[in-house]
């Protein structure tokens, strides 16, 4: 593609990121018809293809609209268009500097601010979450219909962490919203690595990842949570541990990209390309182990139907890898039509996007519904929290199933 970008954005290392990755993209419009907003709406600005241009348009020195970042903002940075551009153009990186320029330039309704800075001041804090979801689930009989599907009962007992010492060391990260919505994720997954004689170490000092307010545009405050959690990993970092598992596919991605985001600052720089180096999604850990000492746990349906969520398929590139995993433990797995196709939770999406993302979820939930499953399996705590607004059966993290 031939840019013609202001002398502005080519002086600055953004601007010169974003053309050369405008410079990769030849118009081919392979991406359009894996983009889930196209396909509900058909409109080509709704489509990678249109958003490109958008913000071409933009960085060319053409005044950026409201229209503009309506578009943007309707992006669930799904990344399927990604896999399948043949051109590899990183269209989720040029998203991200696109959308961070017409943020600095247009001014949203006051309803919008305000609903983005809450989000920013209250989920990337667990105490803070916990309060606010308390609170809401209290009011519940009382809240629209949309916001009760997301305000889920509060989870069971989830047993006790193991203290069994092992040679073999990881972090085990905990997030920000998994340990409030889900704390039983995380313990099954401490107590999986155990009998696979991994010790899981939780560093209570690290906290978000920092995607949710990289998502909304914040970038220094995004910066910040990244660098808290480095400063919190070091120490073991230093002492050898093996990796930094995550089992939030959500997060993954981003502390895999801490060395390209922090590349720039002379004192992180170094420290940020070791973790993204050092992280792992919990299924790359998992599969390469040997299976022979997990087993499916007691209570394990006979059919299961899992779904594959876009930062497991698309972001990390992981396709097939948790679906493998679980038939070589002889979990039944029934078809899933579509299996790529994104449920629409994306992060903060189903509260910024409510009625584009139930539309996707309506359309994930017949798909994952359609062979009868006993049990929806996934592999993030924003498709858990999504899913579970309408499935009719029981949605659990994968792991969770072997935690026999």
């Amino acid at each position: 593609m031939q840019t013609s970008l202001t002398e502005v954005f080519r002086a600055i290392p953004e601007g010169q990121e974003a053309e050369r990755i405008l410079r990769t993209c030849v118009h081919c419009g392979f991406c359009t018809a894996t983009c889930p907003t196209y396909q509900l709406l058909g409109d080509e600005l709704d489509g990678p293809r249109g958003r490109i241009y958008l913000m071409k348009h933009v960085l060319e020195g053409h005044p950026a609209t409201r229209t503009t970042q309506r578009h943007l903002d309707r992006c669930l940075t799904c990344r399927a268009c990604e896999t399948a551009c043949p051109s590899g153009v990183q269209y989720s990186r040029l998203l991200d500097i696109g959308r961070k320029v017409v943020e600095d330039r247009v001014q949203r309704p006051l309803g919008d601010r305000v609903a983005r800075y809450l989000l920013r001041r209250v989920v990337p804090y667990p105490q803070r979450f916990a309060q606010v979801l308390r609170l809401a689930r209290w009011l519940r009989p009382l809240l629209p219909h949309r916001l009760r599907g997301v305000v889920t009962p509060k989870e069971a007992a989830v047993g006790a962490w193991p203290c069994g010492k092992h040679e073999r060391k990881m972090l085990l990260f905990d997030g920000c919203v998994q340990p409030v919505l889900a704390p039983a994720i995380n313990m099954a997954a401490a107590r999986v690595l155990d009998r696979l004689g991994i010790e899981s170490i939780r560093v209570q000092e690290a906290g978000c990842c920092g995607a949710i307010s990289h998502h909304l545009t914040a970038t220094e405050e995004a910066k910040q949570f990244m660098r808290r959690n480095i400063d919190a990993w070091w120490p073991f970092v230093q002492q050898g541990i093996e990796a930094i598992v995550i089992t939030a596919s959500g997060c993954a991605p981003l502390v895999k990209d801490y060395a390209d985001l922090l590349r720039q600052d002379p004192n992180y720089a170094a420290k940020a390309n070791t973790v993204s180096k050092l992280a792992k999604d919990i299924a790359e850990v998992v599969s390469i182990e040997d299976l022979g000492r997990l087993a499916p746990a007691d209570w394990v349906p006979q059919r299961v139907a899992f779904h594959s969520p876009c930062t497991l398929v698309h972001a990390q590139g992981l396709h097939g890898r948790v679906g493998s995993l679980l038939r070589g433990l002889k979990i039944p797995l029934v078809p899933v039509d579509d299996p790529h196709s994104c449920c629409g939770s994306a992060g903060t999406y189903s509260l910024l996007q409510p009625d584009l993302s139930m539309r996707l979820l309506d359309r994930k939930i017949k798909a994952l519904e359609a062979h009868q499953p006993q049990l929806i399996a996934t592999a993030n705590i924003g498709c858990y929290a999504q899913l579970r607004q309408a499935a009719s059966v029981p949605v659990r993290h994968w792991i969770e199933l072997l935690d026999g």
